[in-house]
Parts: C-alpha cells; sequence; structure tokens
C-alpha cells in the first residue's frame, strides 16, 4: 500500500475503528468500471476514496453513546445522525484536505456479506478525497463468500422476502451478530426506539432541533451536476472521545 494511502488509512481507522467501523481504501476508477456511464462518480479515475462499513459493536460503541450525549435533542433519523457525527470527526481530523461524503442513505446498495460478519454489519458511507490521486493503488479481489449458485439464490430470496427473520445475515457462519438488543432495537418501530433504549425523546418543538454540522456531500445520481450541500445531520454534542469499558 503507498504510504500516503496507508498513513490516511491509519487516521481515519484511529477516529473510526474504536467507535466499531471498518474502512477500506478504492479509486474511483473501480466503481465507476462497474455501473454505467449515469451513475458514475464525477472524479478522476485515480481519486482516493475510503468505504465506511459499521460492524456488530457500532451499536454499543457509537449509538448508544450518541443517543444519550443527544437526549435532550430532537433527532430525525439517530443512526444516520450518528454516522454522520463520526464521518465529521474524519473531516475535522484532516482540515488540510477537501473531503466529501457519500452517505447510506443516498445510494441503494445489493445484497452484501462480510467475510468475518457475514450480513451483520451495514455500508454507512464513502469518504471521497479530491486531489489526492493514487494511480498505483493495487485493488484486492473480494473474497468470493457465497460461491455456491444454490447458496446465493437461497440468500437473495432470504434477503428480499424474510430479511425480518435476520436469517439470511447467516450466509456464512459469522463471527460476531448483533446483540439481542440491538436486534430488538432495529425491530422496533422507528418512533419507538428512544424509549426501548429509556430516552426520552424531546417535543417537537423547532427550537430543540439539533445544530447543524457542516456535511459536505456528493451525490452520485445526478453527476453531471454533483450537490454540495450543508447537512441537517449531527448535533454538534460530542460522545465521549472513547468507547469506554
Amino acid at each position: 500500500m503507498e504510504p500516503q494511502v496507508a498513513e490516511l488509512k491509519r487516521t481515519m481507522e484511529d477516529t473510526l475503528c474504536p467507535f466499531g467501523f471498518e474502512v477500506y481504501p478504492f479509486q474511483v476508477a473501480w466503481y465507476n468500471a462497474l455501473l454505467p456511464p449515469t451513475f458514475h462518480l464525477p472524479l478522476p479515475g485515480p481519486t482516493l476514496a475510503f468505504l465506511v462499513l459499521s460492524t456488530p459493536a457500532m451499536f454499543d460503541r457509537a449509538l448508544k453513546p450518541f443517543l444519550q450525549s443527544c437526549r435532550l435533542q430532537q433527532l430525525i433519523d439517530p443512526v444516520d445522525q450518528c454516522v454522520a457525527y463520526h464521518l465529521g470527526r474524519v473531516r475535522e481530523n484532516l482540515p488540510e484536505l477537501q473531503i466529501e461524503v457519500i452517505a447510506d442513505y443516498e445510494h441503494i446498495s445489493g445484497v452484501c456479506i462480510h467475510p468475518r460478519y457475514g450480513g451483520w454489519f451495514a455500508i454507512r458511507g464513502v469518504v471521497l478525497l479530491p486531489g489526492i490521486e493514487v494511480p498505483d493503488l493495487t485493488p484486492t479481489k473480494p473474497l468470493d463468500c457465497v460461491p455456491k449458485r444454490a447458496d446465493r439464490i437461497t440468500l437473495l430470496e432470504g434477503f428480499n422476502f424474510h430479511w425480518r427473520d435476520w436469517t439470511y445475515r447467516d450466509a456464512v457462519t459469522p463471527q460476531e451478530r448483533y446483540s439481542e438488543e440491538q436486534k430488538a432495537y432495529f425491530s422496533t418501530p422507528p418512533a419507538q426506539r428512544l424509549a426501548f433504549l429509556g430516552l426520552a425523546q424531546p417535543s417537537e418543538d423547532p427550537s430543540s432541533t439539533s445544530p447543524e454540522l457542516p456535511f459536505t456531500t456528493l451525490r452520485p445520481k445526478k453527476p453531471q451536476n454533483p450537490s454540495r450541500a450543508q447537512g441537517w445531520l449531527s448535533p454538534s454534542v460530542s460522545p465521549p472521545a472513547s468507547p469506554g469499558p
């Protein structure tokens, strides 16, 4: 791995991994090669980017502390706002770089299986670094976690038609699954999730809504006119600097 890529990856891992995230570098060209031109990212092919995943540990290390710290603020989508907060910390730790973010709610992904976590993870976003080009970055061939056609059919059927029973996530034997509390949280209707965790939702008063954190995004669905907008996603109240014991 190129020294610049390794250094940036280390900074992102130091920022995100203690809170249950993983990061993987790639070139924009690798992404664009898989899609028709309409969906290409409007950046030079060698542009460096990082894929951000959440693991089962994110619930206890990031989401619950984030909700606790924001319990007196109106949250619109707690998971998205938590992820946005932590991706915002990447920008804070790399102030000299231009950083653009594609969040998971701005694109659609098919079913993905992690070699260690099976389906017990989520794609949370992509961090793009315009101006940093890494033409010599070597692609890593993904592991074929589900090589048999029959197993792939079962996986797709489970993902599309039986996702509520969680079984598709065990397409491979995972090293770690969501806890029972985490499964119950995500199975609870969104409006009742804070109450499930014993946190009161404040009244819907405009004065109690979350302060805005500048959050630049690049939307791939309209590459001819990328949108760079200030987001509403994350409160300025910070969770603890480390996940704690």
